[in-house]
């Protein structure tokens, strides 16, 4: 004989069914919707629900029991669960945010897990602490000891405002073809190449590259952007000295915008970026004509957010670098490809 019997009303049947049909609640609040639509009017045996529904049997009767003595919405529901107790207290907690945003001793580089729990054991009651409740403490506190962000600080003085609020002008200005504004940059490239052929990707497995690799040498990628015409160009070096810089701003203005009055070009304050590297690679008659079509915009010390390049340097990397490339060539010849396309 049934203890507990279950018996529902057309509400109580129908906020069942929704909570079965519609599948945006938790797993165990479904399971319990069903063994009440289930023991309703006593349409299924004990046996029956427990197979269906791949449940004990004391689990049916618990839920049973809830609906008859504390009503529906218990039976269903859980309790809030109190779960394990904490095990460091305010204070320990405390000290542990202090240890982690300390110095680490002499002769590590960072703070590990194990480390904080031994020098939390050493400064408190504690006789044993697990790596576990290390991690959960950081995590709730969001500290992340083996994680370090490199950047670079601007002053912001009267000549960083200065010439930031001037680069910003020149971009607002609106498109001249005879006068046209490109951004100027530099990145180094690492070329790499296998020791192993790679294995290609197949269907459920990845692609695979060896670790060892080999150094194939260093290349240098000057990168023009047009600030209103979204034109790019990547040319690729084996250096980026004072030449190499000063054949780059004759290419611009010969080949690249040769109808151009003046170009207009927005740099960072690298060495090499002045009209005296023009000079050391040109007579002073071609050194003096290319300057004349040329009009230097520098951009603050540490502000390279402000040069557009920077921007499409970073989509260079992504879309076409971040792989080992072995040779000069090669590399010349997938740029070529990515210019192209993103041209």
């Amino acid at each position: 004989m049934i203890k507990y019997k279950v018996v529902l009303n057309a509400d109580e049947q129908s906020e069942l069914e929704q909570i079965t049909s519609q599948g945006k609640h938790s797993a165990r609040k479904i399971k319990r919707a069903q063994i009440l639509l289930m023991s309703h009017a006593q349409i299924y045996t004990d046996d029956a629900i427990a197979e269906l529904l791949l449940i004990s049997q004391s689990t049916i009767h618990r839920t049973r029991r809830y609906f008859v003595e504390y009503g529906l919405s218990d039976a269903i529901h859980d309790d809030p669960r109190s779960g394990q107790p904490r095990k460091l207290d305010a204070n320990q907690e405390a000290l542990l945010i202090a240890i982690t945003c300390s110095e680490p001793p002499k002769g590590r580089c960072r703070w590990t897990l194990s480390m904080l729990g031994d020098q939390l054991i050493s400064l408190t009651e504690l006789e044993t602490i697990s790596p576990e409740t290390i991690r959960q403490r950081l995590k709730d506190n969001d500290l992340k000891p083996w994680q370090k962000k490199m950047w670079c600080i601007g002053k912001l003085d009267a000549a960083y405002i200065a010439r930031m609020e001037h680069v910003l002008d020149l971009y607002a200005e609106p498109a001249d073809p005879q006068r046209p504004v490109i951004n100027f940059d530099e990145a180094g490239k690492q070329l790499v190449d296998h020791v192993n052929e790679p294995i290609p990707m197949k269907p459920g497995k990845v692609a695979k590259d060896d670790y060892e690799y080999q150094r194939a040498g260093m290349a240098n990628i000057f990168m023009f952007f047009d600030r209103h015409r979204g034109w790019r160009k990547a040319k690729v070096t084996d250096r980026k000295t004072a030449v190499d810089f000063a054949e780059c701003m004759r290419e611009l203005v010969d080949h690249d915008y040769p109808e151009a009055e003046v170009v207009r070009v927005v740099l960072d304050n690298l060495c090499t970026h002045h009209e005296a590297s023009l000079y050391k690679a040109f007579p002073p008659a071609e050194a003096r004509r290319i300057l004349r079509r040329l009009e230097f915009h520098y951009t603050p010390k540490h502000a390279s957010w402000l040069n557009m390049a920077e921007i499409e340097i970073g989509n260079m990397n992504q879309q076409c670098l971040d792989r080992r490339i072995a040779n000069k060539a090669l590399l010349i010849d997938e740029l070529a490809h990515w210019e192209k396309k993103r041209n």
